[in-house]
C-alpha cells in the first residue's frame, strides 16, 4: 500500500450494577495503571503534555503505540503502519491489551469494555479517528476535496458499524422539527456529523478534522484526519475502511479521481444515507442530479481497478476484495456477516426480535447493540459469527500476538519502540517521547520527523551515547 497509516480508538466502559463503588469513570485509569505499573507494556510520562494530559495520564508502548485516558475515556492510538495487513494487527493488539487488563484485575463479570461510538443513554459520542499521511506539496483543490467527501459519506456502506435508533444534535440548525423515528441505522457516527470540514472538532465534527498537525516534518508532509469512521469489530471491516480510502487518496494524488460525484451536502447525505439503512440511499449530487450510494462507490471502485490494479499485491486484494463487498450488497448481504458489521449486527438482532417478538424501541435491544461490541471474546456477539470463508480467513488469520509488543519494522514506530524499551530499562532516566522526537536527561532531543524510517540506527547511537 506504501502509506503510512494509523487509527485512535476510544473505548467505551460498562461496569455492572452491583459492582460497589465502581464508577465507569475509576476503571479506564485502573487498566491503564494496571498496563503501565503491572505489566510494564510501555513507558509513562513524566511530564505534562498539555494541560488535560498530566504526567502519569499515559505513555507510549513497547510496540510504538499510545494509550492514554482522554475525556474519561481510555484510548489507544496504533503505531504508525506501511500495510494494510499491519494496520488490522497493530490495531486488534489494542483490543488485546486492554482486555487482558481486565482478566488480569479478575473483573470480566463486573466491568467490558466497548470498541463502539455511542452512549445509548446520555446521547454522546467518542471517536475512532483515522490518519492517512500524505505528501505536503499534495493540494486539495475544490473538485478533489468534493470527490473525496463523496467518497468517505458513501463508504459506510460497508464500513459503518449500524445502531439502534437515532439522535438528533442540536448542532443540526436546519432540523427544526423531529424527523421520522429511524429504527436501525448504518453509521454510529453520521448523526453527530454536522460539519463537512472544520478545525477545532471538540464540539463541533466534522468529516475531516483541518488542523494542520502532520507528527512529522512539515516541510514534506501532511497528515489527513478523519472523524466521522466508525470502529469496527471486524477485521475485515477495517481494512477496508483504512485500505480503500489510501487507494483513493492516491487517486488523488495522481490526478485520477472520477467526475460526477460530488455531492450537493456530504454532511446530510452522510445521514440520509446512514438512515436509509439498506446501503442504497439516494443523495443529492451538485449538478443536480440523484445517485444512490452503492452507485458512487462502483464509480470509485471502476477507476481504482483502471489506475491501479497491478500496483502491488495488496492493492490487488484490496481492489477485489471491493468489489466482492459490492456485488455482496447488491445481491445477497448476508454473505457479509461477519465482515460488515452493520449487517452482520442487524441479522443477530433480527433473529432475536423474531424470536422474543420485541419492536425495535425495546431497551433490551440496545444492550444487545452495546454487547456487540464487547471486545472480550467470551462475551461479545460479534465473536459468535460464522462469516464465509474470505472473510474468515481474514479475521482469523490478521491478528497478531508479537503487534502487543513488538512494533512495525519498517516506520518510526521501530525507533520509538527501541526508545521505550530503553527508558523501561534504565527508569532513572528522565525522558519526553513524542510522536516524532525522543530526548533525555535534559539533552537536545532527536528529531524523527520521517515516518519512512525506522530510525533504529538514529536512536541507538542517541541512547547509547
Amino acid at each position: 500500500m506504501n502509506r503510512i497509516t494509523g487509527i485512535e480508538t476510544e473505548y467505551g466502559c460498562l461496569v455492572s450494577d452491583d459492582a460497589p463503588q465502581n464508577t465507569s469513570d475509576s476503571w479506564p485509569v485502573r487498566i491503564k495503571n494496571h498496563l503501565f505499573k503491572k505489566d510494564r507494556v510501555g513507558a509513562v510520562d513524566l511530564h505534562y503534555r498539555d494541560y488535560e494530559e498530566p504526567p502519569g495520564n499515559g505513555g507510549f508502548l513497547r510496540n510504538g503505540g499510545r494509550l492514554y485516558v482522554d475525556m474519561g475515556h481510555l484510548e489507544y492510538a496504533s503505531p504508525e503502519c506501511l500495510s494494510v495487513r499491519d494496520m488490522v494487527a497493530f490495531d486488534l493488539a489494542g483490543d488485546t491489551l486492554v482486555q487482558s487488563a481486565i482478566t488480569a484485575l479478575r473483573a470480566e463479570n463486573r466491568v467490558a469494555l466497548i470498541k463502539n461510538n455511542v452512549d445509548h443513554h446520555t446521547g454522546a459520542t467518542f471517536g475512532c479517528h483515522e490518519n492517512y499521511l500524505m505528501r505536503r506539496e499534495m493540494q486539495f483543490t475544490p473538485p478533489a476535496l468534493g470527490t473525496l467527501l463523496s467518497f468517505l459519506a458513501t463508504r459506510q456502506i460497508y464500513t459503518g458499524a449500524g445502531r439502534v435508533g437515532q439522535t438528533n444534535p442540536l448542532s443540526f440548525e436546519y432540523e427544526t422539527k423531529q424527523s421520522s423515528r429511524v429504527d436501525f441505522q448504518i453509521s454510529q457516527r453520521a448523526d453527530h456529523i454536522v460539519n463537512d470540514i472544520y478545525q477545532w472538532v471538540q464540539f463541533n465534527r466534522a468529516i475531516i478534522n483541518a488542523r494542520d498537525e502532520p507528527l512529522a516534518d512539515h516541510h514534506r508532509f501532511r497528515r489527513l484526519h478523519l472523524l466521522l469512521g466508525d470502529s469496527n469489530m471486524s477485521p475485515f471491516a477495517t481494512a477496508l475502511k483504512v485500505g480503500l480510502t489510501s487507494l483513493v487518496l492516491t487517486l488523488i494524488e495522481q490526478d485520477c479521481l472520477p467526475h460526477d460525484v460530488v455531492l450537493r451536502d456530504a454532511v446530510i447525505a452522510t445521514r440520509e444515507i446512514s438512515r436509509e439503512g439498506t446501503g442504497r440511499g439516494v443523495v443529492k449530487l451538485e449538478n443536480g442530479r440523484t445517485r444512490d450510494a452503492l452507485d458512487i462507490q462502483y464509480e470509485f471502485l471502476s477507476h481504482a481497478q483502471r489506475h491501479l490494479t497491478g500496483a502491488d499485491e495488496e492493492t490487488d486484494w484490496l481492489l477485489e476484495s471491493w468489489q466482492f463487498v459490492l456485488e455482496a450488497l447488491e445481491s445477497n448481504p448476508e454473505r457479509l456477516i461477519g465482515g460488515v458489521d452493520w449487517i452482520s449486527k442487524r441479522w443477530l438482532l433480527d433473529l432475536f426480535r423474531t424470536s422474543e417478538k420485541l419492536s425495535w424501541q425495546d431497551p433490551w435491544l440496545q444492550s444487545l447493540d452495546l454487547e456487540y461490541h464487547n471486545i472480550d471474546p467470551a462475551r461479545g456477539l460479534f465473536f459468535t459469527l460464522d462469516p464465509v470463508q474470505r472473510i474468515a480467513d481474514w479475521n482469523a488469520t490478521v491478528a497478531s500476538i508479537e503487534a502487543q509488543y513488538i512494533p512495525p519494522a519498517n516506520t518510526r514506530a521501530h525507533g520509538r519502540g527501541l526508545a521505550v524499551e530503553w527508558f523501561l530499562e534504565h527508569s532513572k532516566s528522565s525522558y519526553l517521547i513524542n510522536w516524532d522526537s525522543i530526548s533525555m536527561d535534559g539533552d537536545p532531543p532527536l528529531a524523527m520527523g520521517d515516518p519512512f524510517d525506522n530510525s533504529e540506527a538514529q536512536v541507538r547511537n542517541f541512547l547509547e551515547g
